[in-house]
């Protein structure tokens, strides 16, 4: 039995997938991974919490940052890896689906809130740092882009995308419920991720640790491919490999 055959068993035997996806994902849909070459972070130092905190110059890079980005999940739909991951939810098939993506694309494409833990948060909110108010990003950019100036909050606080920015704690919730659907995994299939981002590379391993079968799917290394916990390992692109085995898997149940 081939690889991809392999996947195709895995995914019409489970009943409850923990799906992880990282940057791989988004490529198809014009989103260019940050970290590789010629990306977003090869050319922009990034503008750690902190700073963001303490200094208006910081606030401004880091929304002039946010704006090219912005501009760019503007342009960009979701792929047809998307689309295969809502096909799973609607055949009842899905844990939770852990992104590291800020993108949005998996909400965009229909994933249920419930199911989607968006361990890096979202750029489609805009959130005050003081009082935690919500808000459209739309018009915070356009006032941006006209002053620049970092927006603030109608209470004085200043805002910041949903994200998770370098040195600011992931969510407690956020890692609970990833936790909560890595206790009841029947399969673990990690998406285009490199899986060496921490603590995010850690939730895949939980289940898989425990013997619950783990799926690799990614273009290049991942620093979990020599771990004694992967069940099958397959190169290539994910967005074409893993619709496929969806799609197969759904016809033969």
């Amino acid at each position: 039995m081939s690889a991809d055959q392999r996947l195709v068993s895995h995914l019409r035997a489970s009943r409850r997938i923990l799906i992880f996806s990282g940057a791989g994902v988004s490529t198809a849909s014009g989103i260019p991974d940050f970290r590789g070459p010629g990306g977003m972070w090869t050319r922009r130092q990034p503008v750690y919490y902190d700073d963001f905190l303490a200094s208006e110059a910081a606030r401004v890079e880091y929304w002039d940052y946010k704006l090219e980005t912005w501009e760019m999940y503007q342009r960009a739909q979701p792929n047809a890896l998307h689309e295969a991951v809502v096909a799973l939810e609607r055949a009842g098939k899905v844990a939770a689906v852990v992104t590291q993506n800020v993108d949005g694309l998996h909400r965009r494409a229909g994933t249920s809130p419930g199911l989607l833990v968006e361990l890096h948060g979202t750029d489609l909110i805009v959130e005050c740092q003081m009082c935690h108010a919500k808000s459209e990003p739309e018009p915070h950019f356009a006032r941006f882009k006209d002053t620049r100036r970092a927006p603030r909050c109608e209470c004085g606080g200043v805002l910041k995308s949903a994200t998770i920015s370098f040195g600011q704690s992931l969510r407690a919730a956020d890692l609970d419920r990833a936790a909560e659907a890595d206790a009841g995994a029947d399969l673990v299939v990690a998406l285009g991720s490199t899986l060496s981002v921490y603590p995010a590379a850690t939730i895949p391993l939980l289940a898989a640790q425990r013997g619950t079968p783990y799926v690799i799917v990614n273009r290049g290394p991942s620093d979990h491919d020599r771990h004694p916990a992967v069940t099958l390992r397959l190169e290539g692109d994910v967005t074409t490999i893993f619709p496929a085995a969806v799609e197969a898997s759904l016809w033969q149940t």
